[in-house]
């Protein structure tokens, strides 16, 4: 818990916490929306697709736009325009004016503001806590916020659903970025140094910086197949929920919240670990976990061992993502990071789109069990792959801290 002796970061750290707690919900309360309204698993995967896809194409632009603004003044005008997205989401809902094209419209728009959102978040957490050694464990604690409100925000929502609407949800979710915003508004911090040239000129050194690095491609790679294949889960489970185990939006409430539970568990492994290369086994581990959590929970009906694979999910999604995040973020130039974080989440929520598109429409097309089935086969095998790479990958971490270390403070550049 080193990170939160610093006051900026407690100040945003509590902000982001309720923040994520009002996505989760809302997360939840649009799956059930869509499922209720429609009936169309197909339709869950391309809500899904439509609100993560603009991550995949805009982020890393938008990495390279955020390098060259001032980035705190620009997270709390974009808290103020998601708040607006999920009330005007509130009122369409409460009105019944919402149907499957404004939903997936809407997702889009969220698609978008997220695009600038993540990697705004991710590159200023470094600033918060102003010290490099502090960085693994604040981002360790970061993600522990995000899979708490994983955790939480699932039964809370399906609560919430069986006593009101989804309209009260994605209203909840609107006043929750209000916590972030003054949280941000709080700190107080020097203004970061902006990249100077164009955005392309900014996005081309950021490009070559992460092709050019062993490491860095390596493992976005790794997080580019965890998420289109083990991430893809959530947009099943709506499916799973009602038609295999008979259950209701709490049912659906208990399956996301078991994997949130497992999630929560992989942040608190993750912030215990003392050495960033500790993580590229972690990392590697990760796939195979997920794997065998896909295959475990397919085709079982028990509700128990259900719950225990999702965790699994949960946990070897949460310590991949996370490890990934940490070691790239880590060793990357500080004049770099806006726009490394910005292709780490741009792989992170593009790859997870793409992966629920596929999964929805293999899923309407074979059946849903057989579908996450299929997904976890193929990573079972991508984790194979990961486990001939292990010596290369943790040896090239190692001389790219190195190179980090030795480096003058803020002009480091691996490679």
């Amino acid at each position: 818990m080193r990170a939160l002796r610093h006051r900026n970061f407690r100040s945003y750290f509590a902000g982001q916490a309720i923040s994520i707690l009002g996505t989760w919900i809302q997360q939840v309360a649009l799956s059930w929306l869509i499922y209720r309204l429609t009936g169309s698993v197909a339709l869950l995967g391309v809500a899904t697709f439509a609100a993560l896809l603009p991550i995949l194409f805009l982020g890393p632009l938008a990495g390279a736009w955020i390098d060259r603004h001032d980035k705190r003044r620009l997270l709390i005008l974009v808290q103020g325009l998601l708040a607006l997205q999920a009330a005007a989401l509130a009122v369409l809902t409460a009105l019944e004016a919402i149907g499957p094209t404004l939903i997936v419209t809407m997702s889009a728009l969220l698609g978008v503001l997220n695009a600038f959102d993540t990697p705004l978040r991710q590159s200023q957490i470094g600033q918060f806590v102003g010290d490099r050694a502090d960085l693994p464990n604040a981002l360790a604690l970061n993600a522990m916020a995000f899979n708490a409100g994983r955790f939480i925000g699932p039964p809370v929502a399906g609560l919430l659903l069986g006593l009101s609407s989804e309209a009260a949800c994605f209203a909840l979710n609107a006043l929750s970025f209000s916590a972030l915003a003054i949280g941000v508004w709080r700190v107080r911090v020097p203004t970061s140094a902006r990249a100077s040239g164009s955005t392309a000129a900014v996005f081309r050194e950021g490009l070559r910086y992460v092709l050019d690095e062993y490491p860095v491609r390596t493992l976005i790679l790794i997080l580019a197949v965890v998420n289109l294949t083990a991430s893809s889960y959530a947009v099943l489970l709506p499916v799973f929920a009602k038609d295999v185990f008979a259950g209701d939006a709490r049912m659906l409430g208990w399956l996301w919240g078991a994997a949130g539970a497992g999630a929560v568990l992989g942040t608190v492994f993750l912030a215990t670990r003392r050495r960033v290369l500790s993580l590229v086994k972690a990392v590697v581990g990760a796939g195979a976990v997920c794997a065998f959590g896909l295959l475990a929970f397919a085709y079982n009906r028990e509700l128990a061992l259900a719950l225990a694979a999702m965790a699994l999910i949960g946990f070897g999604i949460s310590v991949g993502n996370v490890s990934v995040n940490t070691l790239v973020q880590s060793n990357a130039p500080d004049h770099l990071r806006g726009r490394v974080v910005s292709f780490v989440s741009a792989t992170r929520f593009g790859f997870d789109a793409i992966g629920g598109l596929v999964a929805g429409l293999l899923a309407a097309r074979i059946g849903v069990q057989a579908a996450m089935l299929a997904e976890g086969v193929v990573l079972a095998l991508f984790a194979a792959w990961c486990v001939s790479r292990y010596s290369r990958l943790r040896a090239e971490v190692a001389r790219q801290q190195d190179e980090i270390l030795q480096a003058p403070h803020g002009t480091g550049k691996a490679g």
